[in-house]
């Protein structure tokens, strides 16, 4: 699975994106997020705040709870205001 990280995430995290293999039992986003902030403290540190970080499955806005299963594409953000 594709992972991608945008703004302040990508720079906390130290990367723009990187391939995982997933363990069993990580279901949701916010399953990923929690297995995430166990790879380092760089993932830690951008995941401080798990209810800031917003995601996408396959360019479409979720929320934590929603299921991974046949993303091809996880992407991580800051919230975003329009204009």
């Amino acid at each position: 699975m594709k992972l991608v990280y945008f703004a302040w995430v990508r720079e906390r995290v130290g990367r723009t994106d990187e391939q995982v293999v997933l363990p069993e039992g990580i279901d949701t986003v916010a399953d990923l997020v929690r297995w995430l902030k166990g790879r380092g403290e760089e993932y830690e540190y951008a995941f401080e705040n798990e209810g800031v970080v917003r995601a996408a499955l396959d360019h479409v806005h979720v929320k934590p709870e929603a299921r991974i299963a046949g993303a091809q594409e996880i992407a991580f953000f800051p919230p975003m205001t329009g204009g």
